[in-house]
């Protein structure tokens, strides 16, 4: 949500200005007389004049306003001077009266000072004489400055006034009513004030704001609705495409657990280049590793690695590693696993990779491997390890250093019987092949360099 300190919602600019002092010097028509009869439910009152001398002092201070569209502040504050003192001398009706304050708001607003125009505006509005098609848009502009103030309280009554005496009330104008409920945390009158004018644009074949939009959403995903976040998600990435409504589109996927359309729309990110940042670089290979897509998931992290966005540390290496032993690229993982270890204090890389070592056949890599991770520690099952390392000295036909590994390992519950088996199977080769050696046969030992 916008923190509403944004000229966004002040958009009345010069356009109020000149508009009214035109009102002031120019007769009124027939043409303008019918058009007023539009607005029904206004009082009707014969058309307001400003006196010829009120007419030229405002006529003065108007054409700084149009030379530029910056008038210097310098200027400017000596100008809200000149019409301070207009009202009770040379402006004296009330109308008059409501056209200076009308030009002191907007003085004050185009300094920035936005409490002294919403003083000058209201002042107006007070006003009996002042036109009613003038007071109402004016409650409109203090409204907005409130807003922009963060005085929410005041801006949701100038804008229920206003909707009060509006002949037509835009739905810009109920958005903004909405907006200013939802600060107020009357959040049910919030969402069924946006959904009404987000209905009626949609029904009327009309593209509604992306402000909108985005409010309804944020309104439902308060309320955990999160079907309904993913329905507008959808019609901001289609109309407003922004990077951040297709990551927020993959969260909600992911809160409501379909890891399916989560992959989807996070790998669409990266084909359009918008991935950033370690975390989604990483959920994406998750995801992947998740879909039992191993290959793409270890194609994923490498492309990040190289685009700088993921870390080469110890633990992005593993899961890298990992990926490429889940593609069955056991020689890919090697060389991956290898330089985690190397980062790492603890053994439990240097177990993985000894496990590998062993898978590939490479028994005395493996040994080193197993050894250097129970030598580090930090293991969960060291059981495990060494279950790795008995396997790698047995195939190696070192038999006898494999036998204290798997009695150790023996003292693991879960490993007791597995690793009996070994044991009882290396204790009987091991003296075996002493006997066989005793009795002159020429077989070799242990092949441990």
């Amino acid at each position: 949500m916008e923190s509403g300190k944004t000229s966004k919602y002040l958009k009345f600019g010069s356009w109020l200005l000149v508009a009214w002092v035109s009102l002031w010097l120019m007769p009124v028509t027939a043409e303008e007389e019918a058009a007023s009869r539009q607005y029904e439910n206004v009082k009707t009152r014969q058309r307001q004049a400003v006196g010829q001398a009120c007419a030229v002092q405002l006529e003065k201070i108007q054409k700084v306003f149009q030379e530029t569209d910056s008038p210097n502040a310098p200027r400017l504050r000596a100008l809200v001077g000149e019409l301070s003192g207009l009202t009770g001398k040379v402006c004296n009706s009330s109308y008059e009266k409501s056209q200076v304050y009308n030009l002191l708001g907007y003085s004050h607003y185009s300094l920035e000072d936005y409490p002294r125009a919403i003083e000058s505006y209201l002042a107006l509005i007070a006003e009996p004489e002042a036109d009613e098609r003038q007071r109402t848009a004016t409650r409109y502009t203090v409204a907005q400055l409130y807003f922009s103030l963060e005085k929410y309280a005041e801006a949701a009554r100038q804008l229920e006034l206003w909707q009060s005496e509006a002949t037509v009330v835009s739905p810009e104008g109920r958005a903004l009513l909405a907006r200013t409920y939802y600060y107020l945390n009357r959040k049910a009158e919030a969402l069924q004030l946006v959904s009404a004018v987000v209905d009626e644009a949609l029904a009327a074949s009309k593209l509604p704001r992306e402000d909108w939009w985005s409010l309804q959403r944020v309104l439902y995903y308060e309320r955990q609705e999160y079907l309904k976040v993913v329905s507008i998600l959808k019609q901001l990435v289609t109309h407003y495409p922004r990077t951040s409504y297709w990551q927020q589109l993959g969260g909600i996927y992911g809160q409501l657990e379909r890891s399916g359309d989560q992959l989807a729309v996070t790998d669409l990110l990266r084909l359009q280049k918008q991935l950033k940042g370690e975390r989604q670089w990483l959920s994406l290979a998750y995801l992947y590793l998740g879909a039992d897509v191993p290959f793409r998931a270890a194609r994923v992290l490498e492309q990040g690695m190289a685009a700088g966005d993921v870390q080469k540390n110890a633990k992005n290496l593993e899961t890298l590693g990992t990926a490429w032993l889940r593609a069955r690229e056991n020689q890919r993982a090697l060389s991956v696993l290898q330089q985690a270890a190397g980062l790492s204090d603890s053994g439990a890389i240097a177990a993985r990779l000894a496990s590998v070592y062993l898978d590939v056949d490479d028994n005395e890599a493996a040994v080193r491997a197993a050894r250097d991770a129970l030598r580090r520690g930090g293991l969960s099952r060291p059981g495990l390890t060494r279950m790795t390392l008995g396997a790698a000295l047995a195939n190696l036909q070192c038999y006898r250093e494999a036998e204290p590994v798997f009695r150790e390992a023996a003292k693991d519950k879960v490993l007791s019987k597995s690793a009996g088996q070994w044991l009882r199977y290396v204790a009987g080769e091991g003296a075996r092949r002493e006997r066989l050696m005793e009795s002159g046969a020429d077989i070799p030992g242990c092949q441990l360099g």
